[in-house]
């Protein structure tokens, strides 16, 4: 055995011929492996850049140890007989006790502990960040004139305000007077120690801890000993790893591109093996006549089966290395985007290392191994004087192995479409996205049974359609595997497409007609930066006004079941919020909405298996544990916010405590312009849409590299088809069907295919879109017709060139 393998790989003279004097022959192989080797290895970029992401720190930079709270949460979960670790980023920061600043003071080494804080203030003319005068010690800030502040003093930027000035800052924890002692050129304002931790609005607690060595005291040393000091209670970190003390962005930033490469790009990657697969097989069973030739004059099962081999390995390296090189173009484009729209830090570089290269390489030479063997173990199996007759002929749709488990995929995946029908909320979303998986296994295991049918059902009204029709419905009954050939990757750029697509029209569809529902008051204002902390109060007080309810937005963890942490968005009101919003009441009211209790949208209670009445589990913004009261359920939680909670709730547990909204019923909107921007309730709901560009962006770029591909695919796959039926076109000819009958028929096979790829696509998606879009906004999902009329057409007029033009060129030539 051991002297079998390498020969069987050993490169040898018939694989060399094959490829250089029929290379037609090979080009549509090369074509489909070399889109394989671009899709798996720009995921896998994006992956690799989630794992390995980091930043140069930009606060921390002139500390060389930072200890900080972990920015991430986790959850033990069992998979299977076997526990694993999930994690997600906490939404707004996580911080530390300041009592552990003084333990850190201690560690041997220290010669200094600071502990940071940053929060937002307001003078009557800007938005300014407030810190500790300590910070100065690592960040490099100077005075240009005065001293450091007092207890009632600050520190503030030169153009603020001068030396011996009053100054009144809007801070989280209200107004307060301070006399200016110093001036520095760098933007900002700086307090007191005592006085910044006071007024944080999350007293008690420091954003991170600062340590400083004694001199000639490595920082890795130091790091250690304070890690032994503060153990499990904070992370320590030097290098590039205090960009980690600096927030949630890059935590946040890491899990989505994971989460992009994983999720998304196992996905890809599965399309993209199944596509080149396919590929591969349909070259090798178009050569089904050389090789029963070969095996008619002697050639053995093992020769036919190394020259197989050979050939994949001199096409398939060839056609990875070259797929790796746009593979890189498009992860750089997607990250660049990211970037753009803010998803991803600035500082964060695309890591460009070798495995994903390696990996996509791996990929599609092993897809072509695989896939050439395969699709060779019949014909090299056959005995000599069978090899012709069977060639000549094509097989029955029914495989002995195939069969079975396509009709079990496809069982499996209607299964799972009714479960998926029974449940709701991320629990119905996250199983739909199994239903479209099986069914599309089903589809690549089943295609010369479906090509079958479906020539069969569409074939029926070509029949009577004139010689062409006949010619053409005879054709694809005959010959279904070419046909499932074509078959296979139509249907997956159309259920793949419209899923995402479509997913995203239903959602965002659904959420807009929640908006303009909900909003029952009379104005909105905004203010991006934070409204004033009295906002509710002054507006209450304006003429006419009948109630004014301060909104800030922002997002909580939710258990997920076994699977780790969901992110549901939040919204803090100022009061109970009926008379302004109404959030379509299920059960409960929310004017018990008090200190210590919540109100969820319906599906996120029932995902939760919570009634009112009962507890919820849920983490708040900076990940501290809460279980408030459940004390009404809404529905239209998808427009406004999945979780609503009090005002008081969040105190303590954001960065920012203010305000973003106001929603005020009555009145006027001269009365509320001093507080920000007034809108009405559809200049509110339209501007809304903008929030959610970043999911539309994101649906649509997958659908397009999806089904992108796979629309290339089956266009390849459509042109190696025809140009492989140069003896039949040719024969056609002789026998007296004129060329515009030949090409007329062909016009009519790429329409049955085209048309029947449509038909399954769309049925896939639905399958999985509806249960889908039932759990997510408890509707039907909104599939726009001029956009899915779009889709129709791009898929048709693709299977029109992609047959007509190789028709052709080949009925130019004469039948070989």
């Amino acid at each position: 055995m051991a002297g079998l393998i390498p020969g069987l790989f050993r490169p040898n003279g018939l694989a060399r011929a094959a490829v250089r004097f029929k290379p037609s022959s090979f080009v549509g192989t090369f074509v489909a492996l070399f889109l394989a080797a671009a899709v798996v290895s720009g995921c896998g970029l994006l992956l690799q850049s989630g794992v390995t992401a980091s930043v140069p720190p930009d606060r921390y930079a002139g500390a060389p140890v930072v200890a900080a709270a972990d920015q991430q949460v986790h959850r033990t979960v069992t998979v299977g007989d076997e526990q694993e670790v999930e994690s997600a980023a906490v939404p707004d920061r996580a911080r530390l006790a300041a009592a552990l600043v003084h333990e850190a003071a201690k560690a041997p080494g220290a010669a200094r502990a600071i502990g940071d804080v940053s929060f937002p203030v307001r003078t009557e003319k800007a938005s300014l960040t407030a810190h500790g005068w300590s910070s100065t010690a690592f960040t490099g800030v100077t005075l240009d004139s005065g001293r450091a502040p007092g207890p009632d003093e600050a520190v503030v930027a030169a153009g603020t305000a001068h030396v011996g000035d009053r100054i009144t800052l809007t801070t989280p924890a209200g107004e307060r007077a301070f006399t200016v002692s110093g001036v520095t050129a760098t933007p900002g304002v700086w307090l007191s120690d005592a006085r910044a931790l006071a007024l944080s609005g999350h007293p008690g607690t420091v954003d991170a801890i600062a340590v400083l060595p004694e001199p000639g005291t490595a920082p890795d040393a130091l790091a250690a000993q304070v890690r032994h000091v503060l153990g499990d209670r904070a992370q320590v970190h030097t290098g590039d790893d205090r960009a980690l003390a600096e927030g949630a962005a890059l935590p946040a930033a890491k899990e989505m591109l994971i989460a992009l490469g994983g999720s998304f790009g196992g996905t890809a990657t599965l399309v993209a093996v199944f596509t080149a697969a396919g590929t591969v097989a349909l070259s090798v069973g178009q050569r089904a006549r050389e090789f029963a030739l070969l095996r008619a004059i002697g050639a053995t099962p093992r020769q036919i089966r190394r020259s197989i081999a050979t050939e994949a390995l001199l096409v398939a390296p060839a056609a990875g290395l070259l797929g790796c090189l746009p593979g890189a173009a498009l992860a750089a484009w997607w990250f660049g985007q990211l970037k753009e729209k803010g998803a991803v830090p600035e500082a964060v570089a695309l890591d460009l290392g070798p495995i994903p290269f390696a990996a996509a390489l791996f990929a599609v030479v092993a897809t072509a191994l695989l896939a050439g063997f395969l699709a060779a173990r019949r014909p090299s199996r056959t005995k000599p004087g069978e090899a012709l007759a069977e060639a000549a002929v094509e097989r029955r749709a029914f495989g002995r192995i195939r069969t079975p488990l396509g009709l079990a995929a496809a069982v499996g995946g209607a299964v799972l479409a009714g479960v998926a029908a029974s449940l709701s909320g991320e629990d119905a979303a996250n199983t739909a996205l199994g239903v479209v998986m099986l069914f599309m296994l089903a589809v690549a295991l089943l295609g010369p049974l479906l090509a079958r049918l479906c020539a069969s059902l569409f074939g029926l009204p070509l029949r009577g359609s004139g010689a062409a029709g006949y010619l053409a419905a005879a054709n694809s009954r005959t010959n279904a595997r070419r046909l499932a050939s074509a078959l296979t990757p139509i249907v997956l750029a159309m259920s793949f497409a419209s899923t995402l697509v479509f997913l995203h029209t239903s959602t965002d569809r659904a959420a807009a007609d929640q908006q303009r529902a909900a909003v029952v008051a009379d104005h909105v204002v905004t203010a991006p930066a934070g409204l004033p902390g009295d906002a509710a109060t002054r507006a209450a007080n304006a003429p006419g006004v009948t109630a004014a309810v301060a909104v800030r937005r922002t997002a909580v963890l939710l258990p997920d079941g076994g699977q780790g942490f969901r992110t549901a968005s939040a919204q803090a009101v100022s009061a109970d919020p009926s008379p302004v919003l109404d959030l379509g009441l299920r059960t409960g009211s929310m004017t018990a909405l008090a200190p210590g209790t919540v109100a969820l949208d319906i599906r996120i209670a029932d995902a939760a298996d919570v009634t009112t009445g009962d507890h919820v589990e849920l983490l708040l913004p900076d990940g501290t544990k809460a279980t408030p009261r459940l004390v009404a359920t809404y529905t239209r939680g998808l427009g406004l916010a999945e979780v609503t909670l009090p005002a008081a709730a969040l105190t303590g547990h954001v960065t920012s405590p203010y305000a973003t909204e106001l929603f005020v019923r009555g009145g006027t909107a001269a009365a509320l312009t001093g507080l920000g921007t007034v809108t009405d309730p559809d200049g509110w709901a339209t501007a809304q849409s903008t929030e959610r560009e970043l999911n539309a962006w994101a649906n649509t770029t997958m659908a397009a590299v999806l089904g992108g591909f796979a629309a290339i695919a089956a266009a390849n796959t459509l042109v190696m088809t025809v140009l492989d039926r140069r003896r039949e076109l040719g024969t056609l000819r002789l026998i007296g069907t004129t060329r515009r009958q030949v090409l007329r028929m062909i016009r009519w096979e790429a329409l049955l295919v085209t048309l029947a790829g449509l038909a399954l696509g769309t049925g896939i998606a639905l399958a999985t879109l509806v249960p889908m879009t039932n759990g997510l906004t408890g509707e039907a999902p909104t599939i726009p017709p001029l956009l899915y009329g779009t889709f129709a057409a791009a898929v048709v007029v693709l299977g029109l060139l992609s047959t007509s033009l190789p028709a052709r060129a080949a009925l130019r030539r004469p039948a070989p």
